[in-house]
């Protein structure tokens, strides 16, 4: 049987992130003593960058899973490969993670099935075990492994939701959009953007966010109000880089758009 292995990325450079609270220490902790991690929050507020500037931060390095329907535990564990005279077995995206004492983050977690949910539970608990059945293998966990999951809370309420006995296994972070002088130095930064755009545009994302009371299924997130700035710098008016990047994607919805219009063009006369 041959193994086939592909290396975990690790951030080079520091990858920028503003905290909002203790979650910092509390990640870093966590990882110092070998518990899971859930990160709960809006699309958009910073999870992922968050993850990498953890990464980063405690030198490991980081494989990151975006989670789906048709997502299989065999998608996670690996499986066997027909090669030309011999069958050879390869690691999926977790086992390597396992194997290399990685970070492994699966991003939005309950969109993945069930059944392959419960492939990490072994992981989570003093155990750190990943059996795989296939191969007859018990693997221990390496030193440095860490398990890290998100999701979108407000989103799944509606949709799907983890099961009390999966979520029970993590230490779950609440991160939310950020308040605005933070957002702006935020946006600001990721855009190269000047700072009265930057603040224009925070100031227009939350008036957008008060619509969600009147239907607006998603608000804009911090993620959608950098890429309006950067239309912008790159000399886009504002007006058109905000119809663009933040109306368009949130709502088809005739009265939305118009409200979310109105608001643009009484932020940027």
């Amino acid at each position: 049987m041959q193994r086939m292995q592909i290396a975990a990325s690790r951030p080079a450079d520091e990858p920028f992130y503003v905290p909002g609270g203790d979650e910092v220490r509390i990640f870093a902790q966590c990882h110092a003593r070998q518990l899971a991690v859930m990160l709960k929050g809006p699309t958009g507020c910073g999870k992922t960058r968050f993850v990498e500037h953890m990464a980063w931060r405690l030198g490991r390095p980081v494989i990151t899973i975006s989670c789906h329907d048709d997502l299989t535990a065999s998608d996670l564990v690996g499986r066997y490969l027909i090669r030309h005279d011999s069958t050879a077995w390869q690691d999926g995206p977790l086992t390597r993670a396992v194997r290399e004492g990685a970070i492994c983050y699966l991003d939005e977690i309950v969109e993945a099935r069930q059944d392959t949910v419960v492939v990490l539970h072994p992981l989570t608990d003093y155990r750190r075990t990943l059996p795989l059945d296939k191969t007859g293998e018990l693997i221990e966990a390496a030193p440095g492994f860490q398990l890290v999951v998100s999701y979108n809370p407000g989103y799944q309420r509606m949709l799907k939701d983890l099961k009390p006995s999966t979520r029970q296994r993590f230490v779950a972070l609440d991160l939310g959009f950020p308040p605005a002088e933070r957002e702006i130095r935020i946006v600001q930064h990721e855009s190269g953007a000047d700072h009265p755009a930057a603040h224009a545009l925070v100031s227009l994302g939350q008036r957008l966010r008060g619509l969600q009371d009147r239907g607006l299924a998603e608000v804009p997130s911090t993620r959608l109000l950098i890429a309006a700035a950067r239309l912008i710098a790159s000399g886009i008016d504002a007006k058109e880089a905000c119809y663009a990047a933040l109306v368009s994607p949130l709502s088809d919805d005739a009265s939305l758009v118009g409200a979310m219009r109105d608001l643009v063009d009484a932020t940027f006369v």
